[in-house]
């Protein structure tokens, strides 16, 4: 017995030294890490872009001084396939790149509309890449958007398309999906996938006397069988942001009798939608209810007759981007989705007559409740 146990503690010790152990890993400062991709598709091609920052220039430090400019390199590759043209990037790297810390992938409208199943199953089955991550469309240069940089010249990963965060403002609304919500819209019968769509902005801000472009979102694509169907500008879109509860404060500008009468800084809108099934057809009662905070008032109103000017403000907002929607085939409020959830059957009964089955006249009511809970440090005045 005590043999066998000699004997098994030489072949274990034997196994130990001649095991590799780590010696194949990488050095964490020899590796190039990627921040960014972006995807195109050129001539029957597909064009990739990765997005690589040197992080002792980003991680915020004493050392770092702040307004110096964050280099961004950018590697570029292509290939028949997207990970093809990916894995080309590696052909002149002097560096291994490392792909988990990718945060955000660009895609063209070329590829958007040649596509964007292959590009989702290349980017999913690699290891490194995650799940979560951001995913935008555009029309702009890709070269041009993975070196875009924030204000006091801080690094891309200090910009809006990273953080993922709502800025305070009217037009910023369509708040970006991880890549897994998108794809999986995008499967779902109804197809509410909403693509944000990242632009830049050149004429707002200045350094100095300099004009610095800067990031904001532009709108939205919509998508049928994997492809890229329509495209809406978040001005025709402005009525769906009360549809999503993620939205933090908007403010919303309440005219009466012709005139500016206050602003109202509105969010967390509960919205639900019901289908109302008719001979043949179905329509849509739509629900909104959201609290708010009075930031301003330049005319002399009661809280009751704002909540109600407000109202009707939500209301025509709703009834002027769906009718832009439902002229453009597209559904932002998930009306299709919401009959398929209720009465798959009726869903499937009006799909095969027609695909696109929204009339101007779908919508059947709107109802809004708003409710101002507070007047900052003056008091409101009752009706």
């Amino acid at each position: 017995m005590r043999t066998a146990r000699r004997l098994g503690f030489a072949i274990l010790l034997t196994l130990i030294l001649l095991s590799q152990g780590c010696g194949s890993s990488k050095d964490i400062q020899n590796m190039a890490y990627v921040t960014a991709i972006g995807i195109d598709y050129v001539n029957g091609k597909y064009v990739t872009y990765a997005q690589i920052l040197n992080f002792s220039n980003v991680a915020r430090s004493e050392n770092v001084q702040l307004g110096k400019e964050t280099p961004v390199w950018i590697g570029q590759g292509d290939g028949q396939t997207v990970s093809g043209a990916l894995a080309s990037i590696n052909e002149t790297s002097q560096l291994r790149l490392f792909w988990g810390h990718v945060k955000v992938i660009f895609l063209s409208e070329n590829l958007m509309r040649q596509g964007v199943v292959e590009t989702f199953s290349a980017l999913n089955r690699y290891r490194e890449v995650r799940y979560n991550i951001y995913i935008y469309g555009t029309k702009e240069k890709m070269t041009d958007i993975l070196s875009q940089q924030s204000l006091l010249n801080l690094s891309p990963l200090d910009t809006l398309v990273f953080s993922g965060t709502q800025m305070n403002s009217q037009r910023f609304f369509i708040l970006p999906e991880p890549g897994n919500h998108v794809i999986a819209n995008m499967n779902e019968p109804g197809e509410p996938a909403m693509l944000p769509s990242v632009a830049i902005e050149r004429r707002n801000w200045m350094e100095d006397t300099d004009y610095k472009p800067m990031f904001k979102i532009s709108g939205a694509y919509f998508f049928q069988d994997g492809k890229m169907s329509k495209w809406m500008s978040d001005l025709d879109l402005k009525g769906i942001r009360w549809t999503n509860k993620r939205i933090e404060w908007l403010p919303v500008l309440v005219p009466q009798d012709g005139k500016k009468a206050a602003v109202v800084s509105l969010g967390h809108p509960r919205y639900s939608v019901k289908p109302i099934l008719e001979k043949g057809s179905v329509r849509y009662d739509l629900k909104v209810r959201v609290q708010g905070l009075l930031y301003e008032l330049l005319e002399e109103a009661g809280m009751e007759s704002l909540e109600k000017l407000t109202e009707e403000v939500i209301r025509e907002e709703i009834r002027t981007t769906y009718l832009k929607s439902q002229k453009a085939k597209c559904d932002p409020f998930r009306l299709k989705e919401a009959l398929y959830r209720a009465n798959p059957r009726h869903f499937w009964a009006l799909t095969d007559k027609e695909r696109f089955f929204l009339k101007p006249d779908s919508i059947r009511k709107i109802d809004v409740r708003v409710s101002i809970r507070s007047t900052g440090k003056y008091k409101g005045r009752t009706e």
